[in-house]
């Protein structure tokens, strides 16, 4: 059995830290094309905590365990023109939950799939670039197989500054196109096949602010549309459309003492589930020398639960869903990023702790018991063809 990789824990997609205000597709970029060809590879870990067995009928369960292996490429093209072409492997295994009963007691408690999840996921994301005087502009192409689910998405985006260079005005586009083909085996599933598609949309300003500070703010909007329900949850089933918005703004400020930089961003999202949530990150950091960098970074996460959500089924609903991600909580994570540079290479490590509870959240609700809580680390290896 695997799950659709739409549908997982966002750790899942995302195995290393992203910018709260650019879309998925998107990574760091200059004014100027690359002057010299870049690879790198990277080995990343996701482990979930077992599920207590005080939360669980028949006792604690193994939960998700991922490894995946990252390449990628960032190479110039003639003058104007840069070419990045990003691959990963990913393992999973373990187990989620399928759905949740009543005990004696009358609390709810979580009947995990068992240890049935085998899934291998790969993903070929090609990007090229086109650098001008006063911006850049760029074409995304993304293909991602599971055993149970197909994937491609195309994405194009601008930017330009403006005459003073100190203000960026950035856009962008994407579309996603799912097919989904629940496998089969000891746990039914909702559906033998489906399809979905994903549409985005993204604006944002950066903005020089001082010879030592920058401010970005980005605005998006996501329509999703057809299968949204989980085919491997017993009883679920979710409206056949789903709109998005986010808001998110951004600080940056480097202080000549002690040669550092404080990141500081938050996200505000709303959807037409009823979920809204809050996210702030704060991270710092610190150059030791020329070569070494140390970042320590948190993150707080709240989020309200869905209109449909509940922990007992309500068979007189049109809608329901007893899926964590969908409840409401609150979560707390930090972790600490280590760069060191060795003349053309470049050794990264990152380690994270994820930490979940229904009491830490700003919205009061039902608690799911099938909240999850992580470990992740990663650790990658650059060069640089000079």
């Amino acid at each position: 059995m695997a799950s659709p990789q739409a549908d997982r824990h966002p750790a899942l997609l995302a195995l290393t830290s992203s910018a709260l205000l650019l879309p998925a597709y998107q990574g760091a970029r200059a004014d100027a094309p690359p002057e010299f060809t870049e690879i790198g590879v990277r080995y990343s870990n996701y482990k979930e905590d077992n599920t207590q067995g005080s939360k669980t009928f028949g006792g604690s369960s193994q939960r998700y365990d991922v490894d995946a292996a990252q390449f990628h490429l960032l190479a110039p093209v003639a003058d104007d023109w840069a070419v990045a072409v990003d691959v990963q492997w990913e393992d999973m295994s373990g187990a989620s939950p399928w759905f949740v009963g009543q005990s004696l007691d009358g609390s709810p408690k979580v009947v995990m799939s068992g240890a049935s999840i085998e899934d291998t996921r790969t993903e070929v994301s090609v990007t090229t670039r086109y650098f001008y005087d006063r911006g850049s502009a760029g074409l995304n192409y993304v293909h991602s197989k599971e055993d149970d689910y197909d994937s491609n998405a195309v994405a194009v985006d601008g930017s330009f500054n403006s005459g003073d260079g100190l203000t960026t005005y950035s856009a962008a586009l994407s579309a996603s196109f799912d097919d989904i083909k629940p496998t089969q085996g000891s746990v039914p599933t909702n559906t033998l096949k489906a399809d979905k598609d994903i549409r985005s949309a993204w604006v944002g300003v950066s903005r020089i602010v001082s010879k030592n500070a920058i401010v970005r703010f980005g605005l998006s909007y996501t329509y999703r549309d057809g299968f949204l329900t989980d085919p491997y949850k017993l009883r679920d089933q979710r409206p056949g459309r789903r709109e998005e918005w986010a808001l998110g703004g951004g600080y940056r400020q480097y202080f000549m003492w002690p040669d550092g930089a404080l990141h500081a961003d938050y996200r505000y999202f709303n959807d037409d589930w009823g979920v809204s949530s809050h996210t702030l990150e704060l991270a710092w950091f610190q150059n030791l020398g020329y070569a070494t960098q140390v970042i320590p970074f948190v993150r707080y996460y709240s989020q309200d639960e869905a209109d449909f959500f509940a922990n007992i089924a309500d068979t007189d609903k049109r809608y329901y869903s007893e899926d964590y991600r969908l409840s409401s909580f609150g979560a707390f994570s930090g972790g600490l990023r280590l760069r060191q540079e060795l003349g053309n290479w470049a050794v990264t490590a990152v380690g994270e702790r994820y930490a979940t509870d229904e009491s830490w959240g700003l919205y009061s609700g039902e608690e799911s018991p099938a909240l999850v809580d992580y470990w992740r680390w990663s650790v990658g290896l650059d060069y640089t063809f000079r």
